[in-house]
């Protein structure tokens, strides 16, 4: 096992939380976007992980062979949410149907802070990780000098 594989691990999960805790932050700005360059309102993003070794790149499959597995983790992509959108009744609004109503974006401003408090922790938990793994690392060095 090599000495930097945790690091690598946890590093790869603080780039994917990071990733997360942008398309939240953008879920969040657009709340209430009822028309955006496409036209319509818009759509909840999420980010899609996977294991590190799901997309089985040489390196991944050579690290089969050898018995050494893919660590971490990948955003494989970004998707938008499909779930329906919100109708709320408001005929003064500029972006009203024939009905009266608005459709307002997938966006439950509960369930993204819920996703925020989750991703912060994940963050703070690979780094955490990377620390203890740096400390490890300082130690065997101590422990070769002495």
């Amino acid at each position: 096992m090599r000495l930097f594989a945790a690091i690598e691990a946890s590093a790869s999960g603080l780039t994917a939380e990071r990733l997360r805790l942008d398309l939240i932050a953008s879920n969040l700005a657009n709340a209430e976007s009822t028309r955006t360059e496409n036209g319509g309102p818009y759509r909840r993003k999420v980010a899609l992980f996977s294991p590190n070794g799901a997309r089985y790149s040489f390196r991944d499959i050579l690290a089969r062979e050898v018995r050494e597995l893919p660590r971490g983790v990948r955003v494989y992509g970004i998707a938008e949410d499909r779930s329906p959108l919100r109708r709320v009744y408001s005929p003064g609004h500029p972006e009203a149907d024939e009905e009266g109503y608005v459709t307002y974006p997938n966006v439950d401003v509960v369930t993204e802070m819920v996703d925020m408090m989750a991703a912060t922790r994940a963050y703070e938990a690979n780094v955490t990780a990377i620390e203890a793994a740096k400390t490890m690392a300082q130690r065997a060095l101590e422990l070769l000098r002495a």
